[in-house]
């Protein structure tokens, strides 16, 4: 008999733990394993009532199993492996039957139907992953075959090891759900079908406890931020509609509740957001606002008769549009300019239920189907309206801003624009998250376009075989230094991910401005890597079969959402000049003249350096930093002097600053170069293991030349490079794409995404009768 704590005190249950202990052996438990033995649970007559019970709540993906459980679970498996073996030639299935015949209480197993049962479980869970570690030793074959054809110095799953760090096992596990069929990828041609597919898959997510990780623990959370963005990246690898939706339902409503409520929302509806119980809506955006939050025309009016908030939409073009989850949703945060005895305090938000229990509007809510989109069409984005809608003073979600029961506003921030961009800035998480998402899918994509590279032919010499794509130095130039860029990505959104999760109140504004900067340009960076990949794949890489269809159409939303990415540069580039003022300004004379003394000096090295052509001068990371922080400080100079003449001259702030529209665009873009080049470089430092080292240092050194090779115009307008070093980087380029060759085929296999994921007939082989149906 067991210890009563392990809840496993009835022997009748004993057979099967080994399959139980086997299915939580990766801490992940899906839902077609799910489905299965609760089936087979039901079907066994001799099962008591508590003992279904104990074996269901060993099978919550939301509380998995103790360690004390599982440690218990080892030892009564061991007890009976040290018996005889009935015979088997599963493992697995032998485990489960010798606890059935050890056990003298283990009654009712002995029986064809039950110990059929006990085979299709074991088949189930034991099976997929004895196939799956098949898969991974195929896969290693493979790679070791290619390692020793393109001499490549240096093993992918270590540098899917550097990339992962300690998020590799949850990723792993991640990776591992997604094998389910449940999440098996499929060609949806009816958005209606696609949208409650993903509804699923959302479902499903959340009951892994994966929706809610970012939340405290009382919500059903992990407080865990990191392993939020994690998952929100990883899932990238998978259905980007599905991405969205998650992002929409936990990140966006969730994360507004939990950072614009206080506790009494936070009990009231936090575990219900995370456990996908409560779907939601995020109603900012409007359709004549959409970047322009702070002059939304939605109101939220204080009615003190009834202690009641009246939202209303005062004409058609201040209908809340493009909203995620809007067809799902049964709440809504909406963004309203708020009012209270005729005086407007500014844009708050507030809880806004859409519909009832049963899905039907509620009196004064209407809301239309955006309809089809060019992409994401697994996402129900809807449009909606408010005639006077009346919601409880509570649902004010007050961190900010509250309202007692008289009218009377009040908040911590008294002033009313440092309290709009608090506000915005505790919702910043979704500029860190929307580019990790797209970076998933350059990922992806790269991996397609060199994977088919390194297996199709075209040309040669005649009578001999054909020439592979990318021996071709054209293909080389096209991918390699966009395979650069996407390492520099990967490797820049860390940076901004912990600095995000570790922020304060006193640096929470240089995030922002961080995660502007880094949000628009990876963005950009993906929509730019996945076309030269299509293009790089030929008219194979336009059929739906090979991804980039999806991959294309539900990226290219992502330089718009979460605030269009020229916007965005220029909020970077005002942020900056803000804190350039702000620094010069605390100069002391003494200060100030060295600063001058230094720019001189700076000015008469860089002329010296602009002939130098010697490759380790060209290959040299101090040299490339020097570049980039040049551009970007001269680019900050030149446009505070610029705006401080249109000032001066009596042009209005906001006239000067149009004016110098391209100038705040080219200073953001330059800001940003500088930061994916510096944590490059630093990734690069911290790096011990010689053969990654190796193969990184050349790949930073591509990612800095072809930054500076894109912008040379700029640099031989400034006379900071010569035509002669110009041509000279143009030629290393060249170079480093050919050393970088024989290592493509290892660095798109660190990205560590399965053939189930890239779900690309060109990268993975196959036939057709492979691919999953299409759904109409």
């Amino acid at each position: 008999m067991l210890d009563v704590k392990t809840g496993m005190e009835n022997p009748k249950i004993l057979p099967l733990v080994p399959l139980l202990y086997v299915a939580w052996a990766d801490n992940v438990l899906s839902p077609s394993e799910i489905g299965l033995i609760k089936e087979k649970v039901d079907s066994m007559a001799f099962l008591e009532v508590n003992d279904r019970d104990t074996v269901y709540s060993w099978l919550d993906p939301a509380n998995p199993p103790s360690k004390e459980l599982m440690e218990a679970w080892v030892s009564v498996i061991r007890a009976a492996a040290e018996n005889p073996m009935p015979e088997s030639q599963d493992i697995l299935l032998g485990l489960a039957r010798q606890m059935a015949s050890v056990n003298d209480g283990a009654i009712g197993w002995e029986g064809e139907e039950a110990q059929q049962a006990l085979a299709e479980i074991a088949t189930a869970i034991g099976e997929p992953s004895l196939k799956y570690h098949r898969n991974l030793l195929t896969e290693e074959l493979i790679r070791e075959a290619n390692r020793q054809f393109n001499a490549a110095c240096f093993v992918p799953e270590a540098m899917q090891q550097l990339l992962e760090g300690e998020e590799a096992g949850r990723i792993e596990r991640l990776k591992h759900l997604l094998a389910d069929p449940v999440f098996a990828l499929r060609h949806h041609e009816n958005k209606e079908v696609y949208r409650t597919q993903v509804l699923e898959w959302c479902k499903l997510l959340a009951a892994q406890g994966y929706g809610a990780i970012a939340y405290p623990e009382e919500y059903g959370g992990k407080s865990d931020m990191m392993g939020y963005m994690t998952i929100f990246e990883t899932l990238g690898y998978h259905d980007l509609s599905m991405v969205i939706k998650f992002g929409v339902q936990f990140g966006l409503f969730g994360g507004s509740v939990m950072w614009l409520g206080t506790k009494k929302h936070h009990d009231k509806y936090q575990k219900l957001i995370g456990t996908m119980e409560l779907p939601g809506c995020f109603a900012m955006t409007e359709t004549g606002h959409g970047s322009n939050v702070r002059d939304l025309e939605t109101t939220a009016t204080y009615d003190r008769a009834t202690g009641e908030f009246v939202i209303h939409t005062p004409h058609y073009g201040a209908g809340k549009e493009y909203i995620g989850n809007a067809l799902h949703g049964q709440m809504a945060t909406v963004f309203a300019q708020l009012i209270t005895d005729g005086e407007q305090h500014g844009v708050h938000a507030l809880l806004v239920p859409l519909r009832d229990d049963s899905g039907n509007h509620l009196p004064g809510v209407r809301v239309e189907d955006c309809g089809y989109k060019l992409g994401l069409n697994g996402v129900d984005n809807g449009r909606i309206w408010f005639d006077q809608v009346r919601v409880p003073r509570e649902n004010l979600l007050d961190r900010f801003g509250s309202v007692d029961e008289q009218g009377l506003y009040s908040s911590p921030i008294e002033s009313r624009s440092r309290r709009f961009f608090t506000m915005l800035g505790t919702l910043v998480g979704g500029r860190v998250g929307v580019p990790r998402a797209g970076l998933s899918a350059a990922k992806k994509g790269m991996a397609i376009a060199v994977k088919h590279a390194l297996k199709r032919r075209q040309f040669g010499p005649e009578g001999e075989a054909e020439t592979l794509l990318l021996d071709y130095p054209m293909h080389q130039r096209r991918l390699l230094p966009l395979l650069a860029r996407t390492y520099a990505m990967h490797f820049g959104l860390q940076y901004l991910t912990k600095r995000f999760v570790n922020r304060t109140e006193d640096d929470i504004r240089e995030i922002e401005t961080l995660a502007a900067a880094m949000k628009s340009w990876s963005t950009w960076q993906t929509t730019r890597i996945l076309q030269e990949c299509r293009e790089a794949c030929g008219g194979k890489g336009y059929l739906w079969e090979n991804a980039f269809a999806d991959l294309k159409a539900d990226t290219d939303i992502f330089t718009t959402f979460e605030g269009d990415n020229s916007i965005l540069m220029q909020l970077v580039s005002k942020g900056l000049l803000t804190e350039y003022k702000r620094e010069f300004n605390d100069m002391n004379p003494i200060k100030l003249v060295r600063y001058l003394l230094g720019e001189v000096a700076f000015s008469v090295e860089e002329r010296r350096g602009s002939r130098n052509v010697d490759e380790e001068h060209l290959r040299d990371d101090e040299y490339h930093l020097d570049v980039v922080r040049h551009r970007e400080r001269h680019l900050l100079k030149s446009l505070g002097k610029r705006l401080r003449a249109y000032i001066k001259s009596g042009m209005d702030s906001y006239d000067a600053a149009i004016r110098c529209q391209t100038h705040l665009l080219a200073l953001g873009k330059a800001y940003a170069d500088r930061v994916m080049l510096e944590q490059f470089v630093f990734a690069l430092k911290a790096c011990e293991d010689e053969s990654l080292h190796k193969v990184l240092d050349m790949l930073c050194d591509l990612f800095a030349l072809h930054i500076i090779e894109e912008n040379k115009a700029w640099y031989l307008e400034h006379e900071y490079l010569s035509p002669k070093k110009s041509r000279a980087i143009r030629k290393t380029i060249d170079k480093l794409c050919m050393k970088l060759r024989p290592e493509a085929g290892c660095l798109v296999d660190a990205f560590g995404i399965p053939d189930y994921l890239l779900f690309a007939q060109i990268a993975v082989g196959g036939s057709k009768q492979q691919h999953p149906e299409k759904v109409t």
